[in-house]
């Protein structure tokens, strides 16, 4: 979805969309999901912690990218526009569908199993069908459509209209508190397409924070990002490549004003918005979408300024930046390397009952490795959640050095 050329000219783009990454690959990863540092949670329900930032700030920088792509595809065709963007839907779905499957196979009594599309044992349990590659996939696919046949100026009208539009249907359609976990609508059209066995249960009842319905409003986020990144282009024509920009240069001044006084006043608005309906992520309301593009345009804003406009290119950046590079490849790559070592069972003592027991590879690293770190256990599971990302760095990291870039 990037040449080598953009990449080059929007270095900042690359640098969000790398932080983007390694957040994401941290918060999924920690050492025990029962001992988390606070800003590494998400909201339990209402409200928005820094955690809650990451995939929508994702769905953005894939907007950010669409932005140098479909010029090209609108100089191609419809042909060609209709035959990439399906195939890269298809693709990541499948991915993401996949990954929720992977390695087919689980311990279950001793014994390495199938698992099967449904299972057998116990018929609400299987396969789920969503997730964060689905999403994805889903969100790219419409916004590329918006975005290759509207223009710019009636795509705000339009996402404006959209989002309006999911918050009188999630309230005419939701139960006695359509904001709840127990009055969402979404739920049941999700029962009804895909079915509980394919649903996500980690509420502790079916409900899928990436379902149908909610998915809508992430499509909007992906047009924020297009939109703020069709600003950027504009704004950006002149040299700004790797050199220090004298602060009286016009064309950036408009640049960093526009996104600074934007990404305030989305913020400010999707707090207004929050009034009546809450942040919240699990649903992914209209407000959560103006205050975290807010957020999102005001992080890029800055990035520009000091990578862009100061000149400032340390080892911070190319640390993420390795990651802005392979950002799907490594994502993926972080879901399937923890499953297929989950695989791996290492001894571990004796049950009460005499027999051995076992603890998983990764299981095991954490437990006698930084699990033994001095401090409360938060340390020893942000230890592991470093150390995983730092294994998923050298990998983007000599992918870099060989030039090898996977794309979908």
């Amino acid at each position: 979805m990037r040449t080598e050329k953009t990449s080059m000219r929007y270095y900042s783009l690359d640098v969000f969309r790398g932080a983007t990454v390694a957040l994401m690959i941290m918060v999924n990863n920690p050492g025990s999901w029962s001992h988390i540092f606070a800003p590494f949670k998400h909201a339990p329900w209402h409200g928005c912690t820094p955690t809650d930032l990451v995939f929508p700030f994702f769905l953005f920088a894939v907007g950010n990218a669409m932005s140098f792509v479909i010029p090209r595809l609108q100089e191609a065709g419809d042909a060609v526009f209709w035959r990439k963007i399906v195939k890269r839907t298809v693709l990541i779905f499948a991915i993401g569908l996949l990954l929720n499957w992977w390695p087919f196979v689980e311990w279950i009594d001793d014994s390495l199993q199938f698992k099967g599309w449904v299972n057998a044992v116990n018929p609400e349990r299987g396969i789920r069908i969503l997730g964060v590659l689905q999403r994805i996939a889903i969100a790219y696919f419409f916004a590329s459509i918006l975005a290759f046949y509207v223009k710019p100026k009636t795509l705000i009208l339009l996402s404006a209209a959209l989002l309006f539009a999911y918050w009188g249907v999630t309230a005419y359609l939701g139960g006695e508190d359509p904001y709840s976990l127990a009055g969402w609508f979404g739920t049941d059209i999700d029962k009804a397409v895909l079915g509980v066995p394919h649903m996500y249960k980690g509420e502790g009842v079916p409900f899928d924070p990436e379902g149908l319905a909610s998915t809508l409003p992430a499509i909007v986020q992906v047009v924020f990002g297009y939109l703020a990144g069709v600003f950027i282009k504009q704004q950006g024509q002149v040299n700004w490549l790797w050199t220090k920009i004298p602060q009286s240069n016009e064309p950036h001044f408009k640049l960093l004003a526009g996104l600074t006084v934007t990404g305030f006043m989305l913020i400010v608005l999707g707090w207004i918005w929050s009034l009546g309906f809450p942040i919240n992520k699990k649903i992914w309301t209209s407000s959560y979408v103006l205050y975290t593009t807010g957020l999102g345009t005001l992080t890029i804003g800055t990035m520009i300024w000091y990578i862009e406009v100061q000149g400032i290119r340390n080892s911070l950046t190319k640390f993420f930046d390795v990651f802005g590079k392979n950002p799907l490849f490594i994502f993926v790559l972080s879901g399937l390397l923890p499953r297929f070592l989950g695989l791996f069972r290492i001894p571990d003592g004796l049950a009460e009952d005499g027999s051995t027991q076992y603890t998983q590879a990764l299981a095991w690293f954490y437990k006698y490795i930084c699990a033994q770190i001095p401090g409360p256990p938060e340390v020893g599971s942000f230890a592991y959640s470093l150390c995983f990302l730092a294994l998923m760095w050298v990998i983007c990291y000599l992918l870099d050095k060989k030039k090898i870039y996977v794309k979908v």
